[in-house]
């Protein structure tokens, strides 16, 4: 799959998934999903390029309060850890365009300990924007990047020296629980002593505020959601038709998770020729696409310690909204 030098020799990116292994995962998942009496798609395929600009854009909106709470936690506590830990590489799982991990690699510089910076991301696009930009701005880093699906390649994923691990944005609510634990688990065997893993959680908190965070006055959240349909027709030749689907979100309070889904708003007959599956879809009928579930302090510091994991602090923004989590082995 091969290594590609990017910017002076300081930028590399390498594939970790064949992307025909990739097409064939999405084959298995979306025919599997979309033959069950409860239709779903896994929230990795809306991670195409344009769908990790549209999420970008969601970050900056009034109504999305994680980002800016968790950047808060950062600007506080990033040279603290820093400090302490004295990494030689920052490793990002899920990293997109990068932006709050500035904070990091700023704090890493600062006290004089690594400058290598570590980012895996299913779109290429992204990490290609973000190596080009953070190599620009920061003449003393390298990046080497990896494309791959943080849930099957994180082992793949080279160490240089004692590592802090980032997880940012709460990505970890959108796995289910099972998903979660085995997850948290393959963390945990990746990192050596030494090594500090950061999690970002989003917390439980009123609902109408976490509501209107998945479901924007601008409509990009929606565009978003239903950007895993435009890549479904894109990579397995379908015409599912995105102008008979609505978005929908909601809290369910069981498994304290934010729940996003497609419905139906007419009968629909469409193809995914590429597998040849034929779908019928009654007026409706909801797709699930999407879980973001909400933590609290003790719930997530337990999920870590099932894991595998020692936690050392939860560190939260001035309102309780959102926790960093700092953990080792």
């Amino acid at each position: 799959m091969g290594r590609e030098v990017m910017t002076a020799e300081r930028f590399t990116m390498e594939r970790l998934s064949d992307p025909a292994g990739f097409k064939a995962q999405m084959t298995r998942d979306v025919r599997r999903g979309l033959t069950a009496d409860k239709k779903s798609i896994p929230s990795i395929y809306f991670y195409d390029d344009h769908g990790s600009e549209l999420f970008e854009e969601i970050t900056l909106l009034p109504e999305y309060y994680l980002t800016r709470a968790e950047t808060e936690i950062l600007e506080a506590h990033a040279n603290g850890i820093m400090s302490s830990v004295q990494p030689d590489e920052l490793m990002e799982i899920g990293a997109g365009f990068a932006r709050k991990t500035r904070l990091l690699l700023s704090a890493m510089h600062a006290t004089g300990s690594g400058s290598r910076y570590v980012p895996i991301d299913v779109s290429d696009a992204a990490l290609k924007h973000a190596g080009d930009a953070l190599t620009t701005t920061y003449p003393w880093l390298t990046v080497d990047a990896y494309v791959g699906d943080f849930l099957l390649d994180l082992h793949r994923v080279p160490h240089q020296g004692r590592r802090v691990v980032a997880f940012l944005g709460s990505t970890i609510g959108n796995l289910p629980p099972d998903e979660r634990g085995s997850f948290l688990k393959e963390v945990a065997s990746s990192l050596n002593p030494g090594d500090v893993f950061l999690l970002g959680v989003d917390l439980v908190k009123d609902e109408q505020a976490m509501i209107s965070a998945y479901s924007d006055a601008q409509g990009i959240s929606a565009q978003f959601n239903k950007n895993v349909l435009t890549v479904i027709n894109r990579t397995l030749d379908g015409d599912l038709p995105l102008d008979a689907f609505e978005h929908e979100t909601r809290y369910n309070e069981a498994c304290s998770c934010m729940e996003q889904s497609l419905r139906a708003t007419r009968d629909i007959s469409a193809s995914l020729a590429a597998i040849d599956l034929h779908l019928e879809i009654a007026n409706g009928e909801s797709i699930h696409t999407e879980f973001s579930c909400k933590f609290t302090s003790d719930s997530i510091s337990q999920e870590l310690i099932d894991a595998g994991l020692s936690v050392s602090s939860v560190l939260t923004d001035r309102l309780d909204q959102f926790a960093l989590v700092v953990a080792a082995r």
